[in-house]
Formats: C-alpha cells, sequence, structure tokens
C-alpha cells in the first residue's frame, strides 16, 4: 500500500468511527451548536459589553422586531449618527467606548487617539524577518503566526495584571491592521507577482486612513473613502460575547493563558467561512451572477438566478443566499442599514450605481424567492455581509483582505472581552461532552 492508498483508507476509517447518530442529539436533549430548538443561543454567560437585538419572546414565542446593536448599551445608529454630524471618524471613540465602558471625552480622546497613533509600528526587524521572509498565501494565518511571534518580543508576555493585559491589547488593535497591511503586501509580491509597497505607519492618522495608505502603492485615498473604510471598521467591532471568535476568547482567556494566543485563537476561529468569510462568499456569489446574468442583469434575470441558488443549482449549490438572513435579526440588520446608507454614496462618487442596484435588488427579492420556494414565510433581512464586500471593491480591496479586515475592527471587541473574562471570572470555561462510544473488550496486538 503506498502512502496516497494508505492515508485514503485511514480517512475512511476516521470517518466511520468518528459518526454519531444524530437521533442521540434528541435522545441527550444536546444544544447542538450551544443553540436551543427554537434557534436561540444557549445562555452562557453574562456581558456588559455587546448586545444585540432582533426579536422578543413573547408567550414563549419569538417576535421579530427592528435590528439594535449596542455597544455598552449605546445604540450604535445613534453613535455613529453622532460622530458622522460632526464630520469625524468614529473607530477609536468606539474602542475607547469598547474597552473602558464609557464614551471619552474630546481630550480623552485625543489623548486615546495619540496613543494608539504611537504604537502602530512594529518591533526592529519584524516585518522582514517574521512577516517578509516567510509570506503566506492567506493572510489571516499570516495574522494568527505573527500576534503569536509578538509573544517572544514581550518581556511581561504572561503576566496576567490587568495593566499589563490593556497594554498588550492597546498594542495589538494598533498594530494589527500593519500585520494585514504588511502580510498582504508579502503574498500579493509572492504570490500574484506584483510590486512590494511597505508605508510605515503614519501615528497621525486614523485606523481607517493608516490602513488605506498602507495597503496602496501610492498611499492616496479621499476623505469618502477614509469615512466608509471607519464607517466598516465601527460596525464590525463587537457583536456580543456568544459570536464564535468572542466565545473563543471567553474560552480561550478562562484558562489564564496569555494575550497573545487568546487573540491568535480569535483570528483562527474568524477566519471560517460560517464566521469571518461570509462577505467573501456574497462577493463571490456575485462574481457568478454576473458571469451568467452579464454586467446589467435585470430583475427577472436577478429572480432567476435566486431561485437556481435556492434550488441548489447554481454558484456552490448549498442552497444559501448569501448576504441574507441572520441567527439574532430578523427585519433588519442595523449594520447593513447604515453600510448600504454609505455604500450608496460611495458608489455614486464611482460611476458604480448599477452595481449598487445588484444588491439592492438582492436584498429585495430574496425574501418573496425564499417564500415560494422554500415555504419560509418569517422576515428574512439583508445582514452587513452583503454589502461589506461590495464596499471593499469599491475601495479597490483585495478579496484576499475581506476577512482580515473584519479581524481589524473586531480586534477592539476581542480585547474588551478578554479583560471582562479576566476581571469578571475566574473560573475556566469546561461544559459537558456524553460519550456515546459503544464499549470495547480489549484484544491483543497478535491476535488482531
Amino acid at each position: 500500500m503506498n502512502k496516497e492508498q494508505l492515508i485514503q483508507a485511514l480517512t475512511e476509517k476516521a470517518v466511520t468511527n468518528n459518526n454519531i447518530d444524530p437521533n442521540l442529539y434528541n435522545q441527550y436533549n444536546v444544544r447542538r451548536g450551544l443553540r436551543n430548538a427554537d434557534r436561540t443561543g444557549v445562555l452562557v454567560g453574562l456581558t456588559n459589553i455587546g448586545e444585540v437585538k432582533g426579536y422578543y419572546v413573547e408567550d414563549n414565542e419569538k417576535v421579530p422586531r427592528k435590528g439594535k446593536l449596542l455597544y455598552r448599551g449605546y445604540d450604535v445608529n445613534k453613535l455613529v449618527k453622532g460622530f458622522q454630524s460632526d464630520k469625524r471618524l468614529g473607530f477609536e471613540e468606539v474602542v475607547y467606548l469598547l474597552l473602558f465602558g464609557a464614551l471619552p471625552t474630546t481630550q480623552e480622546l485625543t489623548d486615546f487617539f495619540n496613543l494608539l497613533g504611537n504604537l502602530r509600528s512594529l518591533p526592529d526587524d519584524f516585518t522582514e524577518d517574521m512577516i517578509l521572509k516567510v509570506p503566506s498565501s492567506n493572510i489571516m494565518n499570516k495574522l494568527a503566526r505573527s500576534i503569536l511571534v509578538l509573544y517572544s518580543y514581550d518581556k511581561n508576555a504572561d503576566d496576567l495584571a490587568i495593566g499589563n493585559v490593556l497594554r498588550q491589547c492597546l498594542q495589538l488593535i494598533a498594530r494589527v491592521p500593519t500585520l494585514v497591511a504588511y502580510g498582504y503586501q508579502a503574498m500579493a509580491h509572492n504570490y500574484e507577482n506584483k510590486s512590494l509597497y511597505l508605508h510605515n505607519p503614519d501615528p497621525t492618522l486614523s485606523t481607517a486612513e493608516n490602513f488605506l495608505r498602507m495597503i496602496r502603492p501610492t498611499g492616496e485615498f479621499t476623505q469618502l473613502e477614509a469615512e466608509i473604510m471607519d464607517l466598516a471598521l465601527v460596525l464590525h467591532a463587537e457583536h456580543g460575547g456568544g459570536n464564535n471568535s468572542a466565545f473563543t476568547i471567553h474560552v480561550v482567556a478562562s484558562t489564564d493563558t496569555d494575550t497573545y494566543s487568546a487573540m491568535a485563537a480569535a483570528a483562527g476561529s474568524l477566519k471560517g467561512s460560517k464566521h469571518g468569510g461570509a462577505s467573501l462568499r456574497v462577493s463571490e456569489m456575485v462574481d457568478d451572477l454576473l458571469r451568467k446574468c452579464g454586467d446589467k442583469p435585470d430583475e427577472t434575470a436577478i429572480r432567476a438566478y435566486l431561485e437556481q441558488l435556492v434550488d441548489k443549482k447554481a454558484f456552490d449549490r448549498k442552497g444559501l443566499i448569501y448576504g441574507m438572513g441572520h441567527a439574532v435579526y430578523t427585519l433588519s440588520d442595523p449594520r447593513a442599514e447604515l453600510l448600504k446608507e454609505k455604500a450608496r454614496e460611495l458608489a455614486e462618487t464611482k460611476g458604480m450605481l448599477d452595481n449598487f442596484a445588484i444588491y439592492d435588488t438582492i436584498e429585495r427579492l430574496s425574501p418573496k424567492v425564499l417564500k415560494a420556494k422554500k415555504g419560509i414565510a418569517i422576515p428574512i433581512c439583508a445582514n452587513i455581509d452583503l454589502y461589506s464586500g461590495f464596499v471593499y471593491n469599491m475601495l479597490g480591496i483585495s478579496k484576499s483582505l475581506y476577512t482580515p479586515i473584519f479581524a481589524i475592527a473586531r480586534m477592539a471587541g476581542w480585547a474588551a472581552h478578554r479583560l471582562e473574562q479576566l476581571v469578571g471570572s475566574d473560573r475556566i470555561i469546561r461544559p459537558a461532552y456524553k460519550c456515546v462510544q459503544k464499549k470495547g473488550k480489549y484484544v491483543p496486538l497478535d491476535r488482531r
């Protein structure tokens, strides 16, 4: 038996011996995926940081409601309208709010902005030794590795004193955009044969401005481009303690491991297509639509394509319309509404209103198609992933950066949850699993 045959045989054995009868989950009342039968999440913890509201319960039934997202008790919609009305960027203010639980004063925000600006640079020789010499075809893997390597540059890496952990979190929030941008440049140079551009982060610029500057050859960007990049970061910064990567932070942090290990684990969680990779799937889905229906499909063509998606005859044949529906939101996703509004503004300046209309049509027709094809009568709303990929495309951002941008934003939420776990709980998270394997009788090796 050669190597390939052996691996195939072992694969078949692994599949056979890891299969669990689905009926056993009902028999033992197991909440698969930590979800209740009505698809609500199993309550496993408390948090002060983020809250997602998409329905309320009345007479033991879920009742749809207009979606709300709250950061530390503040409606994100009002936070966004607040800094937009002041004609300023808001991500740094949101980071401050998530970490410290209060909105900063003008002076506090200025000091915090300057602090992050002065923390953006990487350690000496880090870029050459850890990024350029060992490029990765996937930036999320490069990001996780880079975070872990930063442990070696920290003289107090294992110190769990809150002040030290806060320092580590602030450094990571400031440095991750640089890690992602340089990881992208290394990937594009080595795997796509593109020129290598390494712009030093500018301490006077915001997170959004610095990121656009570092990924572009010229380092140039418009005010509107910075505004929509900043908005995307704000809307992705936090989404409650139950989302997979935030829960990962709580689980890993509860073991009293170091900050770098916890953050790298969260990055690994976010990489998955069921979590942080959703905007990429939307973009790929729309690309498939355009290939099959032309650059300017009409409503009839788009509806026919959506019907093929649901019938598992188009794209990845999984029967999903990516960018539609959410585990919590029912009538609306406030993040999608806010980003859509700004996306329309950017589309006007980029001459891409026809492209914007495609996404708008998908949002409008999908609930009708799902109801007609599957009898789904519950409200189905667009989620933020429907428009985030389109926004990044208008900004000329490579698809390889879609999920890493999510990570740049979510570092703020992860940091807040790490601190909350250390301050608010001293118990390791250790849920139960029931073993359903039948007992075996040991047989000596020479008799098997």
